[in-house]
């Protein structure tokens, strides 16, 4: 099982803040992305976001095992 974190406006996009996936081999985490969006629908600004697995910055490429936590922060702008 993976635990998904959304922030901001991706999880209003999807209406949950968190989302587990069940998987049964590791994965990158643009698998990760993928799945969520098979799950949920397409997130606007998803390719945009932040990504880290267990409170640490990762890149699309690094993997993801079982009982990890992926966290998607979308970029925020403020004045």
């Amino acid at each position: 099982m993976i635990n998904i974190l959304l922030f901001a406006d991706l999880a209003q996009q999807a209406k949950t803040e968190r989302i587990s996936i069940e998987v049964h081999s590791p994965l990158n985490v643009e698998e990760v992305r993928t799945l969520l969006q098979n799950e949920v629908g397409k997130l606007s600004g998803i390719e945009n976001a932040l990504l880290a697995v267990n409170e640490e910055y990762v890149e699309l490429t690094d993997q993801v095992n079982d009982g990890d936590t992926v966290a998607f922060i979308p970029p925020v702008s403020g004045g």
